[in-house]
C-alpha cells in the first residue's frame, strides 16, 4: 500500500479542526500517512489559524486557503490537485469521521481495483431528519445511477489520485465518486466505518437544500454516467 494524502475540507470548522488534524496524525499509521492537507474555504472564523498553529508540531502539515467561499467539492480537488501521493484519503472537516477508520479503508484500496473504498455510518450520529432524508435520497440515487453505493454521503473514502483528476469536475461532484468512477471503468468498494456527533458550530447544509441541489444535479451526473464510454486495451507485441 503506497502512502497517501489526506484531504480535509473545512469552512468555518474552528473548535473542531485542530483536534481533527491532532487525531489524524496520532490515528493514521506513519507508513501509510504521507501528508495531510486541509483546505479552508475561506473561512471567516480562526479555522486557518487553527491549522497553523500546528504546523511546528506535525512536519506533515499543509493548508490551503481559497480567496473565496467555493463549496465542498471545489476544496476537495484543490487538495486532491496538490497533493503529493498517489492515493488520497477524505475527511469532513467537522470531526465527525473519525480518522483511525482510513487505514481500514486504505487495506481494501488496489490500483488494479477497489480504485474506490468508501465507507458506511452504520451508526449515525445525527438527527433523525437527516438521517431519514439521507436514506431516501440514497435509495433514489441508487435507483438512477446503479452505482451499489448505500452510503455516499460519507466523506471517509480512499481512491486513486490519477483517476480523481481525469474525472468531470462540477460544484457538488463529491457526493458522487462512487458513480463517477465506476463509469470510468473503476471498481468500488463499501465498508463501515464510525460516525460521531458534531462537538462544535452548525452543519453548513440543510435538508432542503441538499434535496433542490441533489435533485438537480443527479440529472446531470445521469447524463454524464449514460455517455460515458470507456473500453479496455491490451498493445500488441511486434514480432
Amino acid at each position: 500500500m503506497p502512502k497517501l494524502s489526506v484531504v480535509i475540507p473545512a469552512y468555518n470548522e474552528a473548535g473542531n479542526i485542530g483536534a481533527l488534524v491532532a487525531e489524524t496524525f496520532d490515528a493514521v499509521p506513519a507508513d501509510l500517512l504521507g501528508e495531510v492537507i486541509v483546505v479552508d474555504d475561506c473561512s471567516t472564523d480562526a479555522t486557518g489559524a487553527e491549522v497553523a498553529a500546528l504546523f511546528g508540531q506535525y512536519p506533515g502539515l499543509r493548508c490551503l486557503r481559497h480567496l473565496s467561499n467555493a463549496g465542498q467539492s471545489a476544496a476537495m480537488r484543490s487538495g486532491i490537485a496538490a497533493a503529493r501521493f498517489p492515493v488520497i484519503g477524505t475527511l469532513d472537516g467537522d470531526g465527525q469521521n473519525p480518522p483511525g477508520d482510513i487505514a481500514g479503508l486504505a487495506g481494501h484500496y488496489a490500483p488494479d481495483g477497489p480504485q474506490l473504498v468508501g465507507g458506511i455510518r452504520a451508526k449515525r450520529r445525527d438527527t433523525v431528519s437527516k438521517r431519514l432524508a439521507s436514506r431516501a435520497a440514497n435509495a433514489i440515487r441508487r435507483a438512477v445511477l446503479h452505482d451499489d453505493c448505500p452510503d455516499t454521503g460519507c466523506g471517509l473514502k480512499v481512491f486513486d489520485r490519477e483517476v480523481y483528476m481525469r474525472l468531470p469536475f462540477f460544484h457538488g461532484q463529491h457526493r458522487y465518486l462512487p458513480a463517477l468512477f465506476r463509469a470510468y471503468g473503476c471498481v468500488t468498494a463499501y465498508h463501515p466505518v464510525g460516525d460521531r456527533p458534531r462537538r462544535h458550530g452548525q452543519s453548513k447544509y440543510t435538508n432542503w437544500r441538499r434535496g433542490v441541489m441533489g435533485a438537480y444535479d443527479l440529472i446531470g451526473v445521469s447524463w454524464l454516467v449514460r455517455r460515458t464510454r470507456f473500453a479496455a486495451t491490451e498493445e500488441l507485441g511486434r514480432e
